[in-house]
């Protein structure tokens, strides 16, 4: 598998610190990058073990294990062996391994034929090869996508409460 190669740094402006070890880098971000294969990925490789917080990782590739309280990232891989245990909400997963847990999909799911989703999981498309397995609670999400700023709704009327059906 080729990797693109690393973008050239500019140099840094007049006055900017430099960056150790990083000739002509200051210490200013760089711009965001609007590329799919530039997101922030973190990679947990085959025989490592990770627990805690995962902060800022837009895409997630698990290959070994994660255990985690909560993340939300884009998108989520679970490979083929790989292992997560804890709650995440992504927008897309892909699952070839195993996912125990709670598992929120605003997008698409899609549990490849060895891949194994254990507890409660939410997901707007769902698509499952033959052979992968569901096991605990899944729902469905319907509707249109929420909006960005959530609508209060009106409280309900005693009235409305009160009167018997019929």
């Amino acid at each position: 598998m080729s990797r693109a190669p690393l973008p050239s740094n500019p140099p840094a402006p007049p006055g900017a610190p430099p960056i150790p070890g990083r000739p002509g880098l200051s210490g200013q971000t760089p711009a965001p990058r609007k590329d799919h294969s530039d997101r922030r990925t973190l990679v947990v490789g085959r025989g490592i073990s990770v627990q805690g917080s995962i902060q800022d990782a837009e895409r997630l590739v698990v290959e070994g294990t994660v255990e985690s309280t909560m993340i939300n990232a884009h998108e989520l891989q679970v490979a083929h062996g790989g292992m997560f245990r804890g709650e995440i909400e992504v927008e897309d997963a892909d699952l070839a391994g195993t996912i125990d847990g709670t598992l929120t999909v605003r997008g698409s799911l899609t549990i490849r034929s060895s891949g194994r989703l254990l507890g409660k999981a939410k997901c707007r498309r769902l698509q499952v090869e033959d052979g992968g397995q569901v096991s605990g609670h899944l729902e469905m999400i319907t509707g249109a996508q929420p909006a960005a700023q959530p609508v209060e709704a009106p409280a309900p009327t005693p009235a409305a409460e009160e009167t018997p059906a019929g």
